[in-house]
C-alpha cells in the first residue's frame, strides 16, 4: 500500500528515506503530516528538550511562582504565574476539591 519516500530535512537539508512501514506506522497513529526533520535532527532535538514546553528553564525543571492558597493560607509553589482574578490552591487543598 506505501512506498518509500525521499524527503527533504527542513533544519539541516539532507534528504531522508521515510520508509513505508514508517508511513504505515504514521497512519496507525492517526499522523495526517510526514516527518520534517531526518532521524539524525529528531534525536538532536528530543536530546535538547522540546522547545514548545516554554515554562521549562535549562536544567529540565519547571518555573515554579510563588502563591498563596486560596482555601487554607499556606505559601505554596505553582507551575504557572498567578493572576488576581482566580484562586490558587496548594496541593493539598487542589486534591481535595478535585475529588
Amino acid at each position: 500500500m506505501y512506498s518509500d519516500k525521499t524527503l527533504t530535512c527542513r533544519d539541516c537539508g539532507a534528504e531522508f528515506v521515510f520508509t513505508a512501514s514508517e508511513q504505515d506506522f504514521y497512519a496507525q497513529k492517526g499522523f495526517t503530516n510526514e516527518p520534517g526533520r531526518c532521524p539524525a535532527c529528531r534525536a538532536a532535538r528530543k536530546a535538547q528538550g522540546n522547545s514548545r514546553m516554554g515554562n521549562r528553564n535549562s536544567g529540565g525543571r519547571r518555573e515554579m511562582f510563588p502563591a498563596t492558597c486560596a482555601a487554607c493560607g499556606v505559601e505554596t509553589e505553582v507551575p504557572f504565574r498567578p493572576s488576581s482574578d482566580r484562586p490558587v490552591y496548594c496541593r493539598d487543598c487542589f486534591d481535595r476539591n478535585r475529588r
